[in-house]
């Protein structure tokens, strides 16, 4: 079970004195008491009592005396190499469901993955001694892990009986490949016409490139979930810009987007088609999500752009084009949100700056180009804007920064670094952080479910992925009737 306690974070001190010695991080303090926020946060508001009544109903810690929405429902997951699979699988789980995720023996090799490649940044188990990567183990919270070789006969009739007894299948295998062994939807559905199978894939099932692979065959290692739909080439800073340099080249998001959109989306299509079943039909069906196409689907109207005046969108840095100034500018100890969505908060931003500079008003508030929006998102006048800014910025730090903004009403907030998020204290008294004691791997840190705070049926994380194989016994025990003794012999066979 989760347990919300106070965390020592180890903030930046290694780095700062790289700095100047006068910066520090965001300032943290402890988070308020229950009583100081209902005193002092929502007695000051008009929704005190619609603030008391969402504390009082969505606290974390009031998660664990509810039902979940999909108890009793089970899946079957199987897939290596990626996360799309494992994240859809860990989102039901939160939503109460019980996920049994197949893996070679041996394991995925996706456990195997680590910053750098390095073995000190793996987790040993304190019960197996198996070492396993942390982005292995978070993604594969709630999930139980059984071994089956599904090259072997043996293998796949556990296979199938495993199927029979869920409700679905999540499959991220290679376009085809449980079809091949007698394991896809086409053969499992004649037995079981209720199953809902989903099958989440970079390129998809089906077309010209379903099969492209790799030089070494790698079929899901190449990026094109995130290349081949514009994504990644809208990212990155415009050539002319100043003062960042050259500029010009797209940049990676940050994270395998590709692989959590399509998880996220897959989640919510086996939900629709399981409504269907229960509620409709009676019957199961096939499913198919692409990363790459889930991407498409939140590249926001760059596709109607280009289709209404076959126009490519620029890159613009952290600029949005929709907005007057909705920019990161760089101050003394990191970044700064700064939005001007509309042009009265335009001109309160140069208001603010004033007082500062007074020259702003005469560059910025007098030149006749800026009187409108469409002048102001030029890109010569964005740099203009962004480097007065910037200038007025760079002597102040984020907290400074945010209390002169909010005094004119301004829409602007500091960008954290992962220990402040981790440390803050609206974070922590929700919390948006928490900890969970496992058995494997001792205490970890980690994300509560965004969906953690609904008021009948909460989603939860009560565990995190376990070793290689850890749930052979029970789970073969529990859905397919094998008892140990033949479980034992599963494995000195290598089915297992």
């Amino acid at each position: 079970m989760a347990e919300k306690r106070d965390v020592e974070i180890n903030s930046r001190a290694d780095t700062l004195d790289l700095m100047h010695p006068d910066i520090r991080p965001w300032p943290v303090t402890p988070a308020p008491s229950f009583e100081e926020v209902m005193e002092k946060t929502y007695a000051k508001r008009k929704a005190e009592d619609f603030g008391k009544w969402c504390e009082d109903n969505l606290r974390y810690e009031y998660c664990w005396g509810k039902p979940e929405a999909l108890q009793g429902f089970k899946f079957v997951c199987v897939g290596q190499w990626r996360l799309g699979n494992k994240f859809c699988a860990g989102l039901l789980c939160e939503a109460g469901a019980e996920v049994i995720n197949v893996e070679p023996p041996g394991g995925d090799p996706l456990r195997n993955l680590t910053p750098f490649g390095r073995e000190e940044y793996m987790l040993e188990s304190r019960i197996t001694g198996e070492k396993t990567g942390l982005d292995f183990i978070h993604e594969m919270r709630g999930q139980k892990s059984v071994t089956i070789n599904l090259e072997t006969e043996e293998g796949r009739a556990i296979y199938k009986t495993l199927c029979s007894q869920a409700d679905g299948v999540i499959d991220e295998m290679p376009p085809g490949y449980m079809d091949s062994i007698g394991l896809g939807y086409r053969q499992l559905c004649e037995e079981m016409p209720r199953l809902v199978y989903l099958n989440i894939s970079v390129r998809g099932t089906w077309g010209p490139y379903k099969d492209k692979l790799s030089k070494f065959g790698q079929w899901t290692l190449e990026p094109f979930g995130g290349c081949a739909n514009a994504f990644i080439h809208n990212t990155g800073f415009p050539q002319d810009q100043l003062p960042r340099g050259k500029g010009g080249d797209p940049t990676r998001s940050g994270v395998w987007f590709s692989d959590f959109v399509a998880g996220e989306q897959g989640a919510n299509t086996l939900l629709a088609a399981l409504y269907w079943r229960d509620e409709m039909s009676g019957e199961g069906q096939f499913c198919e999500v692409s990363g790459a196409e889930t991407q498409n689907d939140i590249l926001d109207f760059d596709i109607s752009w280009y289709g209404f005046n076959a126009s490519i969108k620029a890159r613009t840095g952290a600029w949005d084009p929709n907005l007057n100034q909705y920019e990161w500018n760089p101050c003394r100890d990191g970044y700064m949100m700064i939005g001007g969505q509309t042009d009265r908060l335009w001109y309160r931003i140069g208001m603010c700056i004033e007082r500062d500079f007074p020259q702003f008003g005469r560059l910025i508030h007098e030149d006749p180009i800026l009187k409108e929006m469409g002048g102001r998102n030029a890109l010569n006048m964005l740099v203009k804007t962004y480097t007065l800014t910037t200038r007025w910025l760079r002597d102040i730090n984020r907290i400074e920064a945010e209390q002169k903004l909010l005094e004119y009403e301004i829409a602007a907030g500091p960008v954290l670094f992962i220990d402040e998020v981790s440390e803050f204290p609206h974070f922590v008294y929700r919390p948006w952080v928490c900890t969970i004691d496992t058995d494997h791997y001792g205490t970890i840190l980690f994300s509560v479910s965004p969906n953690a705070y609904q008021v009948a049926t909460p989603h939860r994380t009560k565990v995190l992925g376990r070793p290689t194989g850890y749930d052979n016994y029970e789970v073969l025990q529990k859905w397919c009737g094998i008892g140990q003794t033949q479980v034992n012999e599963y494995i000195e066979k290598g089915v297992m």
